[in-house]
């Protein structure tokens, strides 16, 4: 007896949920490419990355779902976030980011897109897999890592602590090797006390 092949015109709840989860990616990922406000493209990217972990989760993929949220959003994003402010980068609207290439780039990203789904509706047309965890569920890779790996998770961890305490060093005025003061305020400051005579120096002319 074989079993019955589920149809796409009966989806179930877990497939809807996927679509769904899906259509908010791709809607945010076209909002993050089209904006023209920086700070607004890195939020409509903590939405593609929330709903691609949304999509892991559904899939049964726990573990990479939380990776997806701790690394993506709560790593990359918010370096994005902090490199804008940092370098105080203007975030409103700039015209001369726009290249007047639109249309070969909707072209090429349309034509990609095709490539892309019709290798995949050929490949995995018929191919259904039971969404019930697996190996790749949290608790099975989290005995692997604090157990097999735990050395190099913990050697890993040492590393990124110093690239932290590096980059808080590089950032601070105030801290011995850190980023230099600007020299633009000191040589205004400089050239404003030649201008009216002063100096530290002791006068080597007179006064014996």
């Amino acid at each position: 007896m074989t079993e019955a092949v589920p149809s796409y015109l009966s989806p179930t709840g877990q497939e809807i949920v996927f679509l769904l989860l899906g259509a908010v990616a791709v809607g945010s990922a076209l909002l993050v490419v089209t904006t023209r406000q920086l700070v607004h493209a890195a939020l409509w990217l903590v939405v593609c990355f929330g709903a691609l972990a949304g999509c892991y989760l559904v899939l049964t993929a726990e573990f990479v779902a939380w990776v997806q949220v701790l690394i993506y959003v709560g790593a990359v994003v918010v370096l994005l976030l902090f490199g804008i402010m940092l370098t105080r980068a203007p975030i409103g609207r700039s015209a001369d980011l726009d290249s007047g290439n639109r249309l070969v780039s909707a072209l090429v990203a349309l034509a990609t897109a095709a490539i892309l789904v019709t290798v995949v509706i050929d490949g995995f047309r018929t191919a259904y897999t039971p969404l019930t965890p697996g190996p790749g569920a949290a608790k099975e890779l989290g005995a692997s890592i604090f157990a097999t790996w735990v050395l190099p998770f913990e050697a890993l961890s040492v590393l990124l602590l110093a690239a932290l305490i590096g980059a808080i060093v590089l950032s601070r005025t105030d801290i011995p090797g850190g980023s230099p003061p600007d020299q633009t305020g000191d040589s205004a400051g400089n050239s404003g006390r030649r201008q009216t005579g002063g100096s530290s120096a002791p006068d080597q002319t007179g006064g014996h």
